[in-house]
C-alpha cells in the first residue's frame, strides 16, 4: 500500500484530508514548517507522523499530495520529481476522491466553514458521512455514503470539484490579490455551478446568487418571501435562536439553534434545505442542530475573570459585522470590544473604508499590525491608515496588551485570519501574572 506524503500537512485543508485518509486506513504522513499550528493537534492525536521539511522525507513508492502554497521548486516536490513519484495538488486529489460518495460542496465568500461543520454534524446523525472542514477538521467513515466538504473559491480551486450537490452561502468581493472585482468572483461561482450534478441550494437573499444558472435545480433559501425555503417568526434570545421554516409557503417545522446572528439562521436554513431534499427526518435535523458545538475559531468563547473572550476568524468587513451582531445578541448588556488584526495588505487596502465601518459597530476598537501572509510580506499602507478612520481606535502589540484590562465585564472579540491568537494568549498570560 502506498504512503500518502502531504507536503504542507499543517494547512487547514491538508490536515483535514490527512485525517480523512487516516481514518479510512490509508497510510499517511506529512511535513511542514517546524512551528506550531493549531491544525497539528488533531494530527498528533491521530498518531499521524509530522516531519520538518526535508528532501530525505521523500521515498520510493510514495504518493505526494502537495499543498497549494508550495511551488514545484520546493525541495520535497523536486525530490519526488527526481524519483518519478505521483505528485497531486490538494484540490486535484480531493476532486477525484469525492467521486466515491454522494458529495456536497459548501462554498461562498463567507460562512463556508461554519456551514460545512453544521451540515456534517446534521447528516452524520442520519447516515454515515465523511467530512472535510476548512478549520482543519476531517473525519473519514469507512461506510460513508456522503462526503461533505468545504470548497474554496480562491484561485478558482473549487473548479477541480464536480459535486453532486452544492450549498452556496453568498457571493462577495474578497481575495483582491486574485479576483479583479465582484463580476470576476461571480463568474467563478457561475462556472462552479455548471459543474454540480444534482442540485444547488443557494441563499436567495444574496443578489449575486439570484443570477446563478445551472443545468440542475437551484433551490433558494433565505428570509425573503420569494425563497423556496423561508425562515419566519424568528425569536432571538441570549441562549440562541428559534425559527419556523416554510417550504414554498407551507409550514414545515420549527428549529432551534444554540448560535447567534442572522448569518447562523441562514447557514442552518441551507443545511435544512439540503437535508429535506435528501429525505432526512426533521426530528433528526432538529436534534442535530441543537447539539452542534461549532467549528474551530468561529465565535469560540471562554470566560476569564469577568471578561468574555471570543476568538473568531472574521477577516472581511461582512464577517466582522456578523460577529459583532452575534456578540450583541448573546451579550446585550455588555460592552463589545473588538481586537482586530487585518489579514493581507491587499485586502486591507481594498476594504479600508468598509473595515472602518464594520469595526465602528463595536463600542471600542483595538488594532494589531497587518498580517502580511506568505503571499505578500509588505504593503503600501500600515495599520495607522485604518486607525485614522475609526473613532477612538488604539493600536496594541503582542508585548503590551494591558490596555484591554480596563474593560472589565466586557466581551473581547479577537478577530483575524493571521496569528491574532498570539495577542489573545499574551493577554491571558498578563491576566495570570
Amino acid at each position: 500500500m502506498t504512503i500518502y506524503h502531504f507536503v504542507g500537512i499543517k494547512g487547514s485543508g491538508m490536515s483535514a484530508l490527512a485525517q480523512v485518509l487516516h481514518d479510512m486506513d490509508y497510510q499517511v504522513q506529512g511535513s511542514d514548517y517546524d512551528k506550531h499550528f493549531f491544525t497539528q493537534v488533531a494530527l498528533e492525536k491521530s498518531g499521524i507522523k509530522i516531519l520538518p521539511f526535508h528532501k530525505e522525507n521523500i521515498k520510493p513508492g510514495m504518493t505526494i499530495i502537495a499543498g497549494n502554497a508550495f511551488p514545484d521548486t520546493h525541495e520535497e516536490i523536486q525530490e519526488a520529481m527526481k524519483l518519478g513519484l505521483p505528485i497531486i495538488r490538494y484540490h486535484r486529489f480531493l476532486g477525484d476522491f469525492l467521486q466515491n460518495f454522494t458529495s456536497v460542496a459548501v462554498t461562498g465568500a463567507h460562512g463556508k466553514t461554519s456551514t460545512t461543520g453544521l451540515l456534517a454534524h446534521v447528516m452524520k446523525g442520519a447516515k454515515p458521512t465523511s467530512f472535510l472542514i476548512g478549520d482543519g477538521t476531517g473525519k473519514g467513515d469507512k461506510d460513508a455514503q456522503y462526503f461533505v466538504f468545504e470548497a474554496c473559491e480562491y484561485r478558482r480551486h473549487f473548479l477541480s470539484y464536480f459535486p453532486d450537490y452544492a450549498i452556496m452561502t453568498n457571493i462577495d468581493f474578497d481575495h483582491p490579490d486574485y479576483f479583479a472585482n465582484i463580476e470576476d468572483v461571480f463568474l467563478a461561482f457561475q462556472e462552479m455551478a455548471w459543474q454540480v450534478k444534482k442540485g444547488i441550494f443557494a441563499c436567495g437573499d444574496d443578489e449575486q446568487l439570484q443570477k446563478i444558472q445551472a443545468k440542475v435545480p437551484v433551490v433558494f433559501y433565505g428570509f425573503g418571501d420569494e425563497n423556496d425555503f423561508q425562515a419566519r417568526n424568528i425569536i432571538k434570545s441570549t441562549s440562541g435562536t428559534t425559527f419556523d421554516v416554510f417550504v414554498r409557503n407551507t409550514f414545515y417545522d420549527t428549529f432551534s439553534i444554540p448560535t447567534f446572528g442572522d448569518h447562523n439562521v441562514l447557514n442552518s436554513l441551507g443545511v435544512i434545505s439540503l437535508c429535506h431534499y435528501e429525505n432526512i427526518d426533521s426530528k433528526v435535523i432538529q436534534e442535530q442542530l441543537e447539539t452542534f458545538e461549532g467549528v474551530k475559531r468561529r465565535f469560540s468563547e471562554k470566560k476569564v475573570d469577568d471578561q468574555i473572550i471570543i476568538d473568531d476568524y472574521a477577516h472581511h468587513p461582512t464577517e466582522i459585522t456578523a460577529t459583532i451582531d452575534a456578540a450583541k445578541q448573546k451579550y446585550p448588556d455588555r460592552e463589545i470590544v473588538a481586537v482586530f488584526q487585518p489579514h493581507t495588505f491587499t485586502r486591507t487596502q481594498a476594504f479600508l473604508n468598509e473595515f472602518a465601518e464594520s469595526l465602528n459597530q463595536a463600542d471600542k476598537v483595538y488594532l494589531c499590525e497587518i498580517f502580511g501572509s506568505a503571499r505578500e510580506i509588505h504593503g503600501k499602507l500600515s495599520i495607522t491608515d485604518l486607525k485614522q478612520k475609526i473613532g477612538g481606535a488604539e493600536i496594541i502589540t503582542e508585548d503590551d496588551t494591558t490596555l484591554l484590562k480596563q474593560h472589565a465585564s466586557s466581551v473581547l472579540l479577537f478577530m483575524g485570519a493571521g496569528d491574532i491568537q498570539k495577542f489573545q494568549e499574551a493577554y491571558e498570560k498578563q491576566l495570570q501574572a
